[in-house]
């Protein structure tokens, strides 16, 4: 059987591999649209709003009560409460190195341009949840924002079929959310952009979500801030006749258990490889808990591109710019230093990608969609926000008041001139 649809690199047309490289995190104009008319709706009317449309797709939104974050804390089997806490003692070590210098830079004599970076004042942190609990993820968007200073930190979940799965409240907790809301969706997103009348405006939202979540993270964009629309989780796996095929559809299967619609790459020069790891896959499927999900993302997204060259290989999984690149080959440092478009990169076979999304203490949050060709990892930045600040005497003015008279002349800004022609006017000290 063959779970992988084949495509040999050399006989594409560049239609064919702008298709598979030029995708979009939202390709439908309908979800967007239909995002936008929530965002328009919550922002109308606020808390009415967000309930009805929750109400509409079965789920619900209120604020978790601090006792109910304690009681999953209290309530944690001694082996999740000793992960959690290694999870996120590893992504507050990792993210503790990413913390911003500000920086001055002496342009002229008199005159100084210091580069300042501040954390910002409140922050929604969106986690996925529904039919899946997502403790890593809140870990993932809340560890950075207190190692930021980040004072008031709000996370929005969806409700699962007993409301907050007890195992993300107890991550709210431990990772030191301040504030905790159930509600998941377009809405929640427009809640957090907008506030209600029981929910403060956030000045950025992070996190990933489904198609509406993205959608409504870019409809909202411009009100407040967003990390990056990132789309369905996807993984392209760089394999040589090295390779064990049974590590390659593990890799494969690790990311694509996410969703229906996530894509699940093999890139190799290897013709047998991929055959070897079709009939992995279906070894290992039916054994696994999200089978049908699973089953469903490799039909309608699974892939194997055989290229004729190992350089053609690496030279498309750079193009592919995937959120997660696991490299099985025998060449695999120098694969590294070739594949500049990347969300997370896993080394070797001893790298799974769950140790990513869980252990070592990268960030999970990743760009897809091709988006990691301008975009990297969550990290500490996107928590803060820069400002520059200039310093000038009248020694410095003097030294650059050449080029702002002539290049203000030149576009015919003439108060742009007179504001530094009056500062060097003689009397002006005596005035």
């Amino acid at each position: 059987m063959t779970m992988l649809t084949r495509h040999r690199l050399e006989e594409m047309s560049a239609e064919q591999r702008g298709r598979l490289t030029r995708r979009s995190v939202i390709p439908d104009p309908s979800v967007a649209e239909r995002a936008a008319q929530i965002c328009r709706r919550v922002a109308r009317h606020g808390d009415r709003a967000v309930a009805e449309i929750a109400a509409e797709v079965g789920g619900g939104w209120r604020r978790v009560a601090p006792a109910e974050l304690d009681d999953a804390v209290a309530g944690l089997e001694p082996t999740v409460h000793r992960a959690l806490g290694a999870a996120i003692a590893a992504v507050r070590e990792v993210h503790a190195a990413q913390i911003p210098e500000s920086s001055t830079v002496v342009t002229a004599p008199g005159v100084s341009v210091t580069r300042l970076w501040e954390p910002l004042r409140r922050v929604g942190a969106y986690v996925p949840g529904g039919k899946a609990a997502y403790p890593s993820t809140v870990i993932m968007t809340v560890v950075p924002a207190v190692v930021a200073g980040v004072p008031e930190i709000v996370v929005v979940s969806p409700e699962g079929d007993r409301g907050l799965p007890p195992v993300v409240a107890a991550a709210c907790r431990l990772a030191r959310a301040t504030e905790v809301w159930v509600g998941g969706g377009a809405q929640a997103i427009a809640a957090l952009a907008y506030g209600t009348e029981t929910m403060g405006p956030v000045d950025k939202i992070v996190g990933p979500g489904n198609a509406h979540v993205t959608a409504a993270k870019l409809a909202v964009f411009g009100t407040c801030a967003i990390d990056l629309p990132a789309g369905p989780s996807e993984v392209l796996v760089l394999a040589d006749g090295t390779a064990d095929p049974r590590l390659v559809a593990v890799d494969l299967l690790c990311q694509a258990e996410h969703g229906p619609d996530s894509p699940a790459v093999l890139v190799t020069t290897d013709p047998t490889l991929a055959d070897r790891v079709d009939a992995e896959l279906e070894s290992l499927l039916p054994s696994l808990e999200r089978a049908d999900i699973l089953g469903k993302a490799l039909a309608d997204h699974g892939l194997a591109v055989i290229a004729d060259t190992h350089h053609a290989a690496v030279q498309f999984a750079d193009e592919y710019a995937a959120e997660h690149v696991s490299i099985l080959t025998a060449s695999a440092e120098a694969d590294v230093a070739a594949i500049r478009s990347a969300g997370s990169v896993y080394v070797g076979p001893w790298a799974p990608e769950s140790a990513g999304d869980y252990a070592t203490g990268a960030n999970h949050v990743l760009p897809t969609g091709g988006l990691a060709r301008a975009c990297g990892p969550l990290s500490v930045e996107d928590f803060g926000s820069w400002r520059q600040v200039q310093r000038i005497d009248r020694q410095g003015l003097e030294a650059i008041a050449s080029t702002i008279t002539a290049l203000a002349g030149a576009e015919g800004l003439t108060a742009h001139r007179l504001a530094a022609e009056i500062r060097l006017d003689s009397d002006m000290e005596t005035r």
